[in-house]
Parts: structure tokens; C-alpha cells; sequence
């Protein structure tokens, strides 16, 4: 098969075809060297306007098209995905700094979207309601219209289609916007799988830009609802401008997620799932293990074996070298990451490993002594460091875990599954895990967290009904009804 990418897309965006913006162009680099790898379209809201009025069109003669073909364009896609696997996984970890198992968790992640998302337009669209016999009241769930998509960097495929198959598969139109850093692995490449997929055009727009780009499709009249996932800070403004237009949000925030480890736990397994849980990716996950929050009686031992793992993690570029650990996103991200365990350190924490950087590698990091007022604790980290948090039973544990504005994931390690169930029925977040860490995701499962982690079980099979469709209560009479006046 052809590759996806050619000279047609250097410096295009997907909108009404492949074009060059009026927004100009941006360089495409790999992250671990900063060398040149293309060129993508950047969108300003001129482009964003456009797509949307073109999606507007487009969409009524989409969601008229047979469910069952609509089904087959996304059953087509995840098909495409499978023959390209080689070339979006060079994307992935070249744009986007991943290792070649992130890679691939993400690519099998996405074609698992794919099809679930071309389950959904043949699945029951309403229910036949109560009615006079010469009257037929039916509730239906009609589509939105044109969805506007922000996706962020990290897992930037994944993030993309978890909200656009749906949409699509649902009836809608979308204009994806995502972010410029991974504008290729986020954005073009979906744009290139559907389009040999067969969808048609205009209902599907692709345009990487910057925060202006993201304002104005949010800002626009005629998007029906934002599907954003990124910072909370970011999340904010995005909530703050749909409530004010009276329009859907569908909101997937950040996370500050605790893995609790009690005292009767496989200390091994324990600590193998809280080195992935927090060195995956070097932590850039809104699901990452940002707090370990360890029983006293095991702490130490606990800590020893978690520091080990993470002495013996490889960091280094993915694309050439056998490694754990890729580079951190940008030089931003690792100035962040270095500040909030330098100020932690300040305030009395310990680095027990790690704690320093190469450019934009940094190593898996351990910290002890972490208490509920430094920035490991408080923040979401985003980053490869682990802070280690000692308490005296399960009850401080969950009071401990709680302890945050955000309540997206959290995992519960120990020997006894009852207590562990009683230790996860009372924590706040809105995925929980017992004997497992805290990255967990699958197609068809209700994702979402609480408080400042979002608004909700947003994304998951059933749970896009709800996302992506209005009902709408139509009734029919055989024959006009008469009235007083």
C-alpha cells in the first residue's frame, strides 16, 4: 500500500481537500533530535471559519447517509490503520517522542475506536413512546451537527478519534483541531485514514493550530458542541466559552492520580505497576500514577523496589536506540517537570533517584518525604517522577488520595480484593483500579473523571449516544388533529 503521507500534504491542511492555509505553515521536528521531518498547514480562524460554514453544508447529506454505511467507512478505517501500522508508528514516536510500544498500545487503541465507533449507527436510535391509536410518539436521538474536536499532544492519535469516530459513525460532521506539536501523528494521519476510508467531503476537516485556532472554532455559532481534551486551565476557558454560548462541552481534563499501596500487598507487583504507572511515556499520560501513597509498615521496602525499577529504565531516543523512556515533549515541559521537583526538594522532600535531565530526556525520578504542601503533591507533574507519600493506615490513604481538585483515575494495591473493593468504593475519582495501576483504557468502557479531571463519563461506546445526538420527540397523526380555535 502507499504510504499515507506524500508531497500532497507538505505544508496542507485537510479542509475541502488538501490545501495551504492562510495560516501559513510550521515545521514538523523530531522531538529526541530536533531535526526536520516535514512541514503542516498551521490554521488561523479565517481557515476555522471556513471549514465549519463547509462541515455545515456537508453534514445534513452525512447523517442522511445509510447507518450501515456509515458503519463501513469506520470498519474501513480501522482496516487502513492495520496496513499502515509501520508508518504511523514512525510518526508516533518520531513527532511525538514515544517509544515503539507506546506506539503500538496507541495504534491498537485507535483501531479499537474505529470499530467500536462503526457499532454504534446500527444500534436502536429511539424508543416508540405511548400513544392514542391514531398518533405515533417516538424519541429519537438525532445528531448535534458539526462537532468541533481539540486534541492535545500526548497521545495524539488516540485522543483525536476517541472523539471523531463516534461523531462521525453518529451522523455528524467535525473539524478537528490539533495540537501543532504532534499536528502530523494527530492530525494528518486521521485526516488520510478516513479519506481512503471514504468519507466524504467536506464532513470531516483537519487543521492543526494554536490557541487562536482552538478559540475560534469553539467561539463558533454554528459548532454545535467542543469535544476538548488537554489541561484543565485550558478546559476552563473552553468550559467557560460554551456555557456562556449556551453550547456542549464535552470536557477531559488533567489528573493527580494515587496509587494506594496497603500493607498486606505483593510489594514486587505492586511496585511494578506503580513504575508504570508512572514512567509510562515519561508520565505525559492525564491517567499517570502521580502519587504513591504507601502504608508505613511497607514504605521502605516499597521505595527500594520502586527506585530500582527505575534506575534500570533506558532513556533515549526512540526511533534508534532500545529504550524505556523517549524525550519529553518540548523544553517547556521539562522546565516544568524540573521546577515542581526542585521546589519539592526545597520544601523538604528527598530524591531518592533521578531528578536530572539530559536536553529533553529526563530520568525516572523517585521522591520521599513528600507531604500534601509541596508541588509533587499538589500538581499534576506530567512528567517521569514518582513522589512517594507515607501514611499510617487505609483510612488516612483515602483521605490522602482525595486530597486533590482532581479525581480522574486511582488504583488500590493489596492481597485482600474485599479490601480493596472497600478501599475503592470510597474514593472520588471516576475510573478506579484494584490490583492494577492507574493507565487503563478500553473503547467500550464509560472514560471520564470528576472535578477538575472534567465533566464526566464523556467517551465509551454507549456513552457517545448521549455525547453526540440530541433527542428529538417527533410525533405523527394519521389524520390532522381538529381543535377549539
Amino acid at each position: 500500500m502507499a504510504r499515507l503521507l506524500g508531497p500532497a500534504q507538505q505544508g496542507t491542511v485537510f479542509s475541502s481537500g488538501w490545501r495551504a492555509p492562510a495560516g501559513g505553515s510550521a515545521e514538523v521536528v523530531e522531538k529526541a533530535t530536533g531535526a526536520r521531518l516535514t512541514t503542516t498547514g498551521l490554521a488561523n480562524p479565517a481557515d476555522i471559519n471556513a471549514a465549519v460554514a463547509a462541515a455545515k453544508a456537508a453534514q445534513p447529506g452525512w447523517a442522511a447517509t445509510p447507518p450501515a454505511e456509515r458503519a463501513a467507512v469506520l470498519r474501513a478505517a480501522a482496516t487502513v490503520l492495520d496496513q499502515a501500522r509501520d508508518e504511523v508508528a514512525e510518526w508516533i514516536v518520531r513527532e511525538g517522542g514515544g517509544v515503539r510500544a507506546k506506539a503500538e498500545f496507541e495504534i491498537g487503541a485507535v483501531a479499537d475506536e474505529f470499530r467500536a465507533a462503526a457499532e454504534l449507527p446500527t444500534r436502536p436510535h429511539g424508543v416508540l413512546l405511548p400513544a392514542e391509536p391514531d398518533r405515533h410518539s417516538i424519541a429519537r436521538r438525532v445528531p448535534v451537527g458539526v462537532v468541533g474536536v481539540i486534541s492535545p499532544w500526548n497521545m495524539p492519535l488516540l485522543l483525536g478519534i476517541r472523539a471523531v469516530a463516534p461523531a462521525l459513525a453518529l451522523g455528524n460532521a467535525v473539524v478537528l483541531k490539533p495540537d501543532p506539536r504532534t499536528a502530523v501523528a494527530g492530525g494528518l494521519l486521521a485526516a488520510r485514514l478516513l479519506e481512503r476510508a471514504g468519507v466524504p467531503r467536506d464532513v470531516l476537516h483537519v487543521l492543526p493550530g494554536d490557541a487562536r485556532a482552538g478559540a475560534a472554532l469553539t467561539e463558533h455559532p454554528d459548532t454545535a458542541m467542543i469535544a476538548f481534551t488537554g489541561s484543565t486551565s485550558a478546559g476552563r476557558l473552553v468550559g467557560a466559552t460554551t456555557g456562556r454560548l449556551l453550547k456542549r462541552a464535552s470536557l477531559e481534563l488533567g489528573g493527580n492520580n494515587a496509587l494506594i499501596v496497603l500493607d498486606d500487598a505483593d510489594l514486587d507487583l505492586a511496585s511494578s505497576a506503580g513504575a508504570w504507572g508512572s514512567f509510562f511515556h515519561s508520565g505525559q499520560v492525564c491517567m499517570s500514577t502521580g502519587r504513591h501513597i504507601v502504608l508505613a509498615s511497607v514504605a521502605e521496602q516499597y521505595t527500594d523496589l520502586l527506585a530500582a525499577k527505575a534506575d534500570r529504565l533506558r532513556v533515549g531516543d526512540p526511533w534508534t536506540e532500545q529504550v524505556d523512556l523517549g524525550p519529553l515533549i518540548d523544553a517547556g515541559q521539562r522546565d516544568r517537570v524540573h521546577r515542581i521537583v526542585t521546589e519539592s526538594v526545597a520544601a523538604g522532600a528527598a530524591v531518592r533517584t533521578g531528578g536530572r535531565h539530559t536536553g529533553l530526556y529526563y530520568r525516572p525520578t523517585v521522591l520521599t518525604g513528600v507531604t500534601a504542601d509541596m508541588p509533587a503533591f499538589t500538581e499534576e507533574i506530567f512528567g517521569p517522577v514518582a513522589p512517594v507519600v507515607v501514611v499510617a493506615d487505609e483510612d488516612e490513604a483515602v483521605a490522602v488520595a482525595d486530597q486533590t481538585e482532581f479525581g480522574l483515575s486511582a488504583a488500590v494495591q493489596t492481597g485482600d480484593t474485599r479490601r480493596g473493593r472497600a478501599v475503592a468504593d470510597r474514593l472520588a475519582t471516576g475510573l478506579v483500579h484494584v490490583n492494577d495501576q492507574t493507565i487503563n483504557d478500553e473503547a467500550h468502557i464509560p472514560f471520564g473523571g470528576r472535578g477538575c479531571s472534567g465533566n464526566g463519563s464523556r467517551h465509551g461506546a454507549e456513552q457517545n449516544w448521549a455525547e453526540f445526538t440530541e433527542w428529538q420527540w417527533l410525533t405523527v397523526r394519521e389524520t390532522p388533529a381538529r381543535y377549539p380555535f
